[in-house]
């Protein structure tokens, strides 16, 4: 079994891994979130370490004291910033996002936030949502799960076959986790990013470290050196050749998790360069407060942002980055040290963990019943903000079809016995019109037919595959639902899309990569109806408008940009944004809020803009 490491590299990569998720966070490292990738392979390296070694010399092993060590080493930093950032959260963030700021704050109480957070964000609706100022805690959660379960399976293997049954059990375990990993970023990458199923793997590297047989031996000190170098190489390509688009974990996890495998592997061969620079007080300073680094970066890099209503410029960046440092250090000065060095009793260590995790779960709760269900206009006029925020009906019926699906079902309302059929096609920015086109179809006596589908805009475009969002998934469901359109043969196919995507690489500009999409969904649908309705997308919100209003935002939340309304295709063309806008695109129009979140019209707002739909219909003699 591989020597115990010397602490100035080890606190050099958690420097480094640390470093990394900042900048990320803070848009200066397209691939900065591979610093959690490091730290993991780190934990796993050094928590089997001690597990091995308790086993080893007592032939056993105590897991009630590894539980309380994990808990005075993590609970006091964690816990103590949770309960900061929940009060400067609850004085920043607008009254209307209380709710799930409780939620958020009691699930990373509970170190349950990585699946919170799973599910939150697999819901396409909350993407252009308030960021959450404690969801970088989902990496702790993934730990402290991590923590509980792995010192169970090692002590079991030990206890059945010795080292050799441990060594077989990790390699098997993580090569499972890559399996699960592999496939989940593809079949559901957002679940394959938080949960610990699919992330153990990196921590089963980091341990498997330890199990490289000393048989195993490189006799050329130059190998074991470029060893070392090829790992760094490995770090690097990865900070700067992935980004947010990159597909994670799954297989391009590999570079990171290896390469900070092989420089710990190799951490005795290390070059006299990285050597003399991980003993620089700078780089030694910064891996003894990694830990608080990393808890503080994210609420002091967003509550800031989230309070101006606008992104952060690059200064303000760096100073929040630079005041990061100076609260991670007075947290490790005056919090971590002090209690690491007190001599704590099992019973006041357990005591005092499950006070502070209360403590922080009744200020979660709390801030939950400060939850403000309305919005106060200018005018004096209350509204409630759960009408604001409400979803069209489509969304309830399950007829909007989500990531990973790829047929509509039924979806016809308004007068279903009619002879006239109307389709409404595209994604949510096509959905964002049903009610008003329910309210005609009503009123008419058409029947509605809504064929919707998020992320998925009429023009067939090819998007960048973020999230749970893939090209195939869209294709088939364009595909499957121009099928039916030309069945239909309806009297019109009114279509949308929100055209405000990244334009993936290759693509040329913006304009040339819509119309493209715009002019192969004519071709698809030439001869399905005589009447093909294209409408430009709505005013583009530069903030979550119904949190600008509830904060009273003022000025700031009638800056909405309006859409390029350029339609290519012999569609008929209607430009919305004259209904929303005059000199500017205001939040409030004719006494109704116009926009549900950062992105689409409420439901009054569509209803109330029914009259000028019906007038395109009409002018067409469909109506």
């Amino acid at each position: 079994m591989s020597s115990k490491p010397k602490i100035h590299q080890i606190q050099a990569l958690r420097a480094l891994a640390a470093l990394l998720v900042v900048l990320f966070h803070a848009k200066l490292s397209p691939g900065g979130f591979i610093g959690v990738d490091v730290f993991y392979v780190i934990s796993g390296y050094l928590i089997t370490g001690l597990i091995i070694k308790e086993i080893n010399l007592k032939n056993s092993f105590d897991y009630r004291a590894f539980y309380l060590r994990r808990a005075k080493r993590l609970l006091p930093a964690s816990l103590g910033v949770l309960a900061l950032t929940a009060l400067a959260a609850w004085l920043v963030l607008p009254p209307t996002v209380r709710g799930a700021l409780g939620k958020d704050i009691l699930a990373a109480s509970l170190y349950v936030s990585n699946y919170l957070f799973a599910w939150w964000q697999n819901d396409y609706q909350n993407l252009n949502a308030t960021p959450s100022p404690v969801i970088h805690y989902w990496s702790l959660a993934v730990e402290e799960q991590f923590y509980i379960f792995w010192p169970i399976l090692v002590f079991t293997l030990w206890r059945i076959g010795r080292q050799k049954l441990v060594a077989v059990g990790i390699a098997v375990t993580t090569l499972l986790s890559f399996a699960l990993s592999l496939f989940l970023t593809v079949v559901n990458p957002i679940w394959a990013f938080y949960s610990l199923p699919t992330r153990a793997w990196e921590l089963g590297i980091g341990a498997l470290i330890l199990f490289i047989p000393d048989s195993f031996n490189i006799r050329s000190t130059l190998v074991k050196t470029l060893s070392v170098w090829f790992g760094l190489i490995a770090l690097a390509f990865s900070v700067f050749a992935f980004s947010e688009r990159t597909a994670f974990p799954g297989y391009n996890a590999l570079a990171p998790t290896v390469g900070a495998a092989l420089m710990i592997a190799g951490i005795a061969f290390w070059p006299p360069i990285l050597n003399d620079l991980s003993k620089l007080r700078l780089v030694k300073w910064l891996g003894e407060i990694s830990y608080p680094f990393y808890l503080w970066h994210w609420p002091l890099l967003v509550l800031p942002s989230t309070r101006f209503g606008r992104p952060l410029t690059l200064l303000e960046r760096i100073f929040f980055i630079l005041l990061t440092a100076l609260a991670a250090d007075l947290t490790h000065r005056f919090l971590e040290k002090p209690i690491a060095a007190r001599p704590l009793t099992a019973r006041q260590i357990f005591r005092s963990s499950v006070t502070a995790t209360a403590l922080c779960s009744l200020a979660a709760l709390a801030i939950l019943s400060t939850d403000n269900s309305s919005i106060t206009l200018k005018n004096g006029k209350s509204i409630s903000i759960a009408t604001v925020m409400q979803k069209p009906q489509v969304y309830l019926d399950d007829c909007h079809v989500n990531n990973g699906e790829v047929k509509s079902g039924k979806c016809t309302y308004g007068d279903r016995n009619s002879s006239k059929t109307i389709v409404l096609y595209g994604d949510s920015h096509a959905a964002q019109w049903f009610p008003a086109l329910e309210k005609l179809a009503n009123e008419q006596s058409f029947k509605l037919v809504s064929l919707t589908k998020s992320a998925c805009p009429a023009p067939e475009v090819k998007k960048v595959q973020i999230g749970a969002y893939k090209n195939s998934d869209c294709f088939k469901w364009r595909a499957n639902t121009l099928k039916r359109i030309h069945e239909l043969k309806p009297e019109a196919v009114i279509l949308s899309g929100y055209q405000h995507f990244d334009v993936p690489d290759g693509q040329g500009s913006r304009q040339k990569w819509w119309a493209h999409g715009q002019l192969t969904t004519y071709a698809h649908l030439f001869g399905a109806s005589k009447n093909l309705i294209y409408i430009s997308d709505t005013p583009h919100p530069t903030r979550d408008i119904p949190n600008c209003l509830a904060s009273k935002g003022g000025a700031k939340c009638d800056d909405s940009e309006k859409s390029d309304p350029a339609i290519a295709g012999n569609f008929t063309k209607v430009n919305p944004t004259p209904w929303l806008c005059t000199a500017t695109c205001p939040a409030v129009v004719n006494g109704v809020i116009a926009y549900r979140d950062a992105s689409h019209i409420s439901v009054e707002m569509s209803r109330s803009l029914a009259l000028e739909i019906q007038g395109v219909l009409t002018d067409l003699g469909i109506l």
